[in-house]
């Protein structure tokens, strides 16, 4: 208690220009480096180290698990969207307790009326998705049942470490909206409604199959042997099941491949590729608010379709 008065006592006398004679140096948050404590740029690499992009990701990352913190990121949305979209399925009187028998009820438990994915930003056939391209991202997060999610959220945790530990955090959310965002471009002129992080998932795994395409090390083979084994279990269950939407995996499986053969697979070294690369995070940080901001003025527009 009496370390915390002290402190708080210094924290006041530094507000009123008290000087700060305890002041420590601190660590640049670009590169690292050790700079003074009244610095207000790096001497090294010229990064502001009080605000900034580094900054900011730095104290983001103190909120953040220190492992997979972007895979916990993108865990946390989708569950978090589909709590909602649960507890508005209820307000308008959708069941949801599981339908039919065999493995059709096992698969409809927990099923999202379509009227919340809706408004909630689900992929729709072309030209709605034209006309409102905020779905593509959207649509990500969505899942439109308990199965959905719980699969979607597991393959996530299976390939996401991996691939956020490859490219880096920021690179990594980039590449995981893209190629969702891709996948979900095939899906909309196939004409195909959809929800879900498979074709993201799909990407990773593309992704994945690129950077190990060509190493013979052990662990390369048998990565590769994995995530060639969930590719095939992935698009037989899809064709299997009915309303399974195998053009977005197919699109996004297609566009990480792609996207795996240009994107250098390592984390990025250096001032400069570390820069570039929160710079691409925070850019696709803030398109992915931008679509979220479109869904919440589309929901309130649209509000009062639930009850019809």
């Amino acid at each position: 208690m009496q370390w915390k008065l002290d402190r708080f006592r210094e924290r006041v006398k530094a507000f009123f220009g008290g000087g700060q004679s305890n002041a420590r140096p601190r660590l640049c948050p670009s590169c690292g480096t050790l700079v003074g404590s009244t610095a207000t740029k790096c001497h090294v690499c010229g990064a502001n180290v009080r605000f900034g992009i580094a900054a900011a990701s730095k104290s983001l990352g103190r909120l953040l698990p220190s492992a997979s913190p972007v895979t916990y990121l993108i865990l946390s949305a989708c569950c978090l969207l589909y709590g909602i979209s649960l507890l508005l399925t209820l307000k308008i009187g959708g069941s949801l307790a599981p339908q039919g028998g065999g493995l059709g009820a096992i698969f409809s438990i927990g099923t999202i009326d379509l009227r919340v994915s809706y408004i909630l930003g689900m992929s729709l056939p072309n030209p709605y998705d034209i006309l409102q391209p905020w779905r593509l991202v959207t649509a990500i997060f969505l899942h439109g049942s308990v199965i959905h999610i719980l699969f979607n959220m597991w393959v996530l945790m299976d390939i996401g470490p991996i691939a956020e530990d490859l490219y880096g955090s920021g690179r990594y959310f980039a590449l995981f909206i893209a190629t969702g965002a891709a996948g979900y471009v095939v899906s909309s002129f196939v004409g195909h409604p959809s929800v879900g992080a498979s074709g993201s998932l799909l990407g990773l795994i593309g992704l994945l199959i690129a950077a190990t395409t060509g190493r013979r090390s052990a662990g390369a083979q048998m990565l590769r042997g994995q995530l060639i084994r969930w590719v095939v279990y992935i698009l037989i269950i899809g064709f299997m099941l009915s309303g399974t939407d195998n053009a977005a995996h197919i699109g996004g499986l297609a566009a990480g491949f792609g996207l795996g053969k240009i994107v250098s697979d390592r984390r990025p070294s250096g001032v400069d590729e570390q820069r570039r690369a929160r710079a691409i995070g925070w850019i696709t940080a803030a398109v992915v608010l931008g679509c979220f901001g479109f869904m919440v003025a589309f929901f309130v527009s649209a509000s009062p379709y639930l009850s019809r």
